[in-house]
């Protein structure tokens, strides 16, 4: 049997990326094995959910520690402890430091509700639709200390709607990131996608068939 790449899930909220992502790994195939779902706030709903679905489970609560780096300290010593090997981030709202970067070269990944590097940060469906911009969606990403700056793994597409809510282009985005965070995760996983020279390069056969990309999206 291929070993599975043990992988950990940090949340800050209701975890909807998270549980895509546990739904995806159930399968003994998917090269990535969720051993360790993290909260830093205890009220966070994803908690529960992860530990109805038989997942480890830990709050960090950032509040509790004098600084960020404690605070990273500490999260870095419940990774440890698990044998974690990939960290994803999935509706993680803490920025966090170098230090803790530093020490997941090419293993943590987010999920930036956005096509990067357009609208970077927060807010971005207000955004995208002040700027009037035609095309929006959703981007994976490697983690570099700069914020929604690292190496872009995969995207997905949907178009701006005439009248078009934040609300509604939001959930129009989120069914994207639930099809292609999975995908990203499979690809970095597998060794299909990697970092390299501060680039994510793909295997031959990825790259023809680029199944990272969402070339058709869910409809409206």
């Amino acid at each position: 049997m291929t070993r599975r790449l043990r992988t950990a899930i940090l949340i800050s909220g209701r975890g909807s990326n998270m549980t895509v992502l546990i739904e995806a790994a159930r399968s003994p195939s998917f090269p990535a094995e969720i051993v360790l779902v993290a909260a830093n706030r205890p009220d966070a709903g994803g908690l529960a959910r992860a530990a109805a679905a038989g997942l480890p489970t830990v709050c960090v609560d950032h509040k509790a520690f004098g600084g960020r780096e404690a605070f990273e300290q500490a999260l870095q010593a419940e990774l440890e402890r698990h044998r974690v090997g990939l960290v994803c981030l999935a509706g993680f709202m803490r920025v966090l430091t170098p230090w803790f970067i530093e020490r997941w070269p090419g293993r943590l990944l987010n999920i930036h509700p956005s096509l990067l590097p357009s609208f970077r940060g927060l807010h971005t469906h207000e955004r995208a639709l002040a700027e009037g911009v035609r095309l929006h969606g959703a981007t994976v990403h490697f983690v570099v200390p700069e914020l929604d700056a690292g190496p872009i793994v995969a995207q997905g597409a949907v178009p701006v709607l005439e009248g078009d809510t934040p609300d509604t282009l939001a959930a129009r985005v989120l069914t994207v990131e639930h099809v292609l965070y999975p995908q990203a995760l499979a690809l970095v996983a597998s060794g299909s996608a990697m970092l390299a020279n501060g680039r994510v390069a793909l295997t031959q056969a990825q790259a023809a068939d680029a199944p990272g990309m969402l070339l058709n999206p869910p409809g409206p």
